[in-house]
């Protein structure tokens, strides 16, 4: 979403930070701006809606240089995209701040800054930072010690980085819940959100974590952790290697991109969690306004996307209580459709370009108010400037960085995500969801990632677990409730790349066929979290045991299930029932790749598939 870079430096830089925009487009964005400080000590800014390219091309008509300057994307949360609402914002001529993130109490904030004096030009939660740090300001004299006493104002997720014309050496940054970067140089420092705007001036950098602030100086910096005291942070050098179309030490894409969700969840949610609730605005600034509205639920998509979808619906009729649809693009696109009134419409794509899901899409927003249309539409995407995020009226975007491999991986677990995010988001508003409830799932999905890393180090299990795969021609995936679309993505991923036939079902419905596919040739893998469900789901593999079929289960450490005669448990760590799907994905993944490779196919291209499917 939105992109930070600064500089402070002893050479003009405005091409640097405008260079650093452009790298950072990806990420999707409504509006681009820059500040620098003049040769006179004055604070110049110029910002456009639209691409970097209008930007450039004010730039060119009206120039700027500096040796000091900050520059920003921005995704509208608060206030629509506009000129007026894109950073830098200033606070009077002297001071200028650029922000990521949700400031949850600007409200209050913009009342008692509004109080003192100040005057606000724009609609977003970020012109209360700098009027809030200016006040600071005025009493302390030192840019970094009101910087320090500000932040202890700010509730909610920022990245923020500021310039002031009064103290014209220096450049700050403070982290909270949003990523930022510090590039070091000769005689020159810079900031961004991701590595990737400065790697045309730097190889080498440093990580802010959580709660800490910056003084970014042209020979040096200086960092203070949460609790006011000096800390060193790790000098990184990069190198090519890191780059997402590297391998790197892996023997493909696919494992790598697997091994990568940890860290692509850890920054699909920064940004979006307040301190016991999702952050509504992340979806844009009419979200929470349309959310309420919302009554229904449609969603389309394709392949993996559409397995992403059917555990959405599960989630958004239990927590947010609205009924949910779930269809495939391709079929939904060709059939008239009966459209309940209020309902979103929600697309899921990782690409953003699936020709199926495109057109649903496109059929869906051309019905007219009499034809029954949609309240509104919503994409779920990977690639902040494709078609379907433009064609939407809301997106979140997942953070998932560029996916290689055919079979996705870490673009699923990324839109389960988002989708909880979402159904957090619907239920929060609505008030049909329970704080207490709300609040502790929050503090689930913070653990999340490292719940993701624990069942990555089960990676040499499931690879000891796959040779009962080397001489198999079909295999059996069951799952009950949310776990079901988990074992319809199991089996998707076993059969795009190792080429075996697989199948998924509902494992209550074992006993209305296919049970008689079931024998000692025929794997039969589960997904057994602990749940209401668990005891069904036992005797249902009682029934699979009995007819001599070889059961894999990947069980929660405390289902008291155990390994025997032709049965293989693999114990999960334990997680909240509701983001189980999230981690019991993990497993299915390495369980198909190391069959793979037994097989082997070619795991990143297989045949016959293509990543992202822009044709009929």
């Amino acid at each position: 979403m939105c992109g930070i870079v600064g500089a402070v430096a002893e050479r003009n830089i405005t091409a640097v930070l405008v260079e650093g925009l452009k790298r950072l487009e990806y990420r999707g964005y409504d509006s681009a701006g820059v500040a620098l400080l003049n040769e006179q000590g004055q604070l110049e800014r110029r910002r456009r809606v639209g691409k970097v390219s209008e930007l450039q091309a004010a730039l060119n008509d009206e120039p700027l240089a500096g040796r000091l300057g900050i520059a920003h994307t921005r995704w509208a949360t608060h206030g629509a995209p506009s000129e007026r609402n894109a950073h830098p914002h200033f606070s009077g001529q002297e001071l200028a701040v650029v922000h990521n993130g949700i400031i949850e109490n600007h409200e209050q904030l913009r009342a008692q800054l509004k109080g003192l004096g100040y005057v606000f030009s724009s609609d977003t939660d970020t012109e209360v930072i700098v009027h809030l740090l200016e006040h600071k300001l005025q009493s302390l004299g030192d840019l970094t010690a009101a910087l320090k006493e500000a932040v202890k104002q700010l509730h909610g997720a920022y990245g923020l980085a500021v310039i002031s014309a009064q103290q014209p050496d220096r450049l700050l940054a403070a982290r909270s819940g949003s990523p930022l970067v510090i590039g070091l140089g000769l005689g020159e420092n810079f900031l961004a959100s991701d590595q990737l705007a400065l790697r045309q001036v730097t190889d080498r950098f440093m990580y802010l974590e959580e709660g800490d602030i910056a003084e970014i100086r042209r020979d040096g910096v200086q960092i203070w952790d949460v609790d006011g005291n000096p800390v060193q942070r790790e000098n990184v050098q990069y190198h090519e290697g890191a780059e997402a179309a590297d391998k790197g030490a892996f023997r493909h894409f696919m494992l790598k991109e697997i091994h990568e969700q940890p860290k692509v969840v850890q920054r699909t949610l920064e940004g979006r969690l307040g301190s016991n609730q999702v952050l509504v605005q992340a979806f844009g600034p009419q979200a929470a306004e349309l959310f309420a509205k919302v009554k229904n639920v449609q969603i389309v998509a394709c392949g993996t996307s559409y397995h992403a979808g059917m555990v959405a619906r599960y989630w958004l009729e239990e927590l947010a209580g609205i009924p949910c649809q779930i269809e495939v693009a391709s079929e939904f696109r060709y059939r008239k459709v009966v459209v309940q009134p209020d309902t979103l419409f929600i697309s899921i794509s990782q690409s953003g370009e699936t020709a199926d899901t495109l057109a649903a899409l496109r059929n869906a927003k051309a019905l007219s108010p009499e034809q029954g249309g949609y309240l509104a539409s919503l994409a779920i995407c990977n690639v902040g400037i494709s078609s379907l995020v433009r064609e939407s009226d809301l997106c979140l975007l997942t953070q998932a960085g560029p996916e290689i491999g055919v079979a996705s991986t870490k673009a699923f677990t990324t839109q389960l995500v988002a989708l909880m995010l979402l159904t957090l988001s619907i239920g929060q508003v609505r008030g049909s969801l329970d704080p207490a409830l709300e609040a502790e799932l929050v503090d689930e999905l913070r653990r999340l990632p490292a719940r993701l890393g624990e069942a990555l180090a089960m990676d040499a299990v499931v690879e000891k677990i796959a040779e009962l795969f080397a001489e198999k021609h079909h295999a059996l995936f069951l799952g009950r409730g949310a776990q079901y679309p988990v074992a319809m993505e199991g089996a998707l991923k076993l059969k795009e790349i190792s080429y075996i036939h697989a199948e998924a079902y509902p494992a209550g419905e074992l006993k209305h066929g296919p049970l008689a596919l079931v024998d000692s040739d025929m794997p039969v893998v589960t997904v057994a979290p602990n749940n209401e469900l668990l005891e069904k789901l036992k005797s249902n593999l009682q029934e699979v045991r009995a007819r001599g079929g070889e059961l894999i289960v990947f069980a929660d450490q405390q289902a008291g299930m155990s390994n025997g005669e032709g049965t293989h448990v693999v114990n999960m760590p334990h997680i909240h029932d509701l983001l189980a799907p999230i981690l019991y994905t993990i497993p299915l993944q390495l369980l198909s790749y190391y069959v793979a490779v037994l097989k082997g196919t070619d795991v990143d291209q297989p045949r016959n598939l293509a990543k992202s499917v822009t044709v009929e």
